[in-house]
């Protein structure tokens, strides 16, 4: 990607009441139409990052310094109402919790409409139309009657569809998912990580995806960052920050992923197995194939050189 000018560039350093340094000299970038992944364990700061790009920790008594440049303006000197016109429209957040971010009293169908008010203007069915154009797109019914529901109607699963719906409604250039997994029984979580995948691929957003979950920021992000106490120690495309890792937190990390006894241990490289962006490989050995029928992320790793999943509709996936 360095032909292309990033879309974001952040270098900023914040502190908290009585809580100073949670941040200090993070640099990223991230350029259109890519996938970052930011990884850290639990308080490490990935989430006041995402608050920060937004300039949303003033609420929470945060001091951010630093510089934060989005499409080429500088979101430091941006007026909060400037800030308002920005958020939801040019960059989308999605929240780990749809029990908490949903609002309980009120139909889905309200919710996005609203979403839909808040940077647009129309006729009664352009709205409509735009609302269920958005909800095809997640994978959710757009109909009358799944409009009427609340929240509490739904699985946790659909509730995390309607606020990807929701932050994907105006197609903003970036996407901020914050642990958008987290919440999730296993399948769930994959079906979610694909959804991300298709969301990117078909219209082009990039998107920044927190997790503490290295296995499944792999399995869909083109480039990885590692934060660590507040800092980003490794930075660099999937498969080089997972094959050759850097830095002694990077191979802790690596250390704790799950693998099958007797395979040999797994090592993740590169993203989406949809879409032949590679899968999890047996320390580097073999090429993968493409499971026939199981598509769960046990089932796409390979210990030696013959994939597991040979049969009589066996097909190459990566050529």
């Amino acid at each position: 990607m360095p032909n292309k000018s990033p879309l974001l560039a952040v270098s900023l350093s914040v502190d908290y009441p009585n809580k100073p340094q949670i941040l200090r000299a993070v640099r990223l970038q991230m350029y259109p139409g890519e996938i970052l992944g930011l990884v850290g364990e639990s308080g490490s700061g990935k989430s006041t990052i995402a608050l920060a790009i937004l300039r949303l920790l003033d609420s929470k008594g945060g001091r951010v310094q630093g510089q934060i440049r989005f499409r080429e303006r500088d979101m430091m000197a941006a007026s909060e109402r400037e800030m308002r016109g920005i958020r939801g429209r040019e960059m989308g957040l999605i929240l780990q919790s749809p029990a908490s971010s949903l609002n309980p009293a009120l139909r889905l169908g309200t919710q996005l409409t609203e979403a839909w008010k808040s940077h647009a203007s129309g006729s009664r069915s352009a709205m409509e139309a735009a609302v269920d154009h958005v909800l095809s797109s997640v994978g959710l019914p757009a109909s009358l009657e799944f409009r009427k529901r609340y929240p509490s109607q739904i699985s946790v699963g659909q509730a995390q569809r309607v606020l990807i719906a929701m932050a994907v409604m105006h197609s903003p250039a970036l996407l901020i998912a914050d642990e958008p997994t987290s919440a999730l029984d296993a399948i769930t979580q994959w079906e979610i990580m694909k959804l991300f995948a298709e969301l990117n691929r078909k219209t082009g957003s990039a998107v920044l995806y927190i997790s503490h979950d290295l296995l499944s920021v792999a399995s869909i992000c083109h480039r990885i960052a590692i934060l660590h106490d507040g800092e980003i120690v490794e930075c660099g495309a999937t498969p080089s920050v997972l094959a050759e890792p850097l830095h002694p937190y990077t191979r802790r990390l690596l250390a704790c992923i799950p693998w099958v006894p007797g395979l040999g241990k797994p090592l993740p490289v590169a993203s989406d197995p949809f879409t032949e962006r590679a899968v999890m490989v047996g320390d580097g050995v073999g090429k993968p194939e493409k499971p026939s029928q199981d598509l769960s992320p046990a089932a796409i790793v390979h210990g030696d050189a013959e994939p597991r999943n040979r049969g009589a509709d066996h097909q190459p996936w990566l050529t």
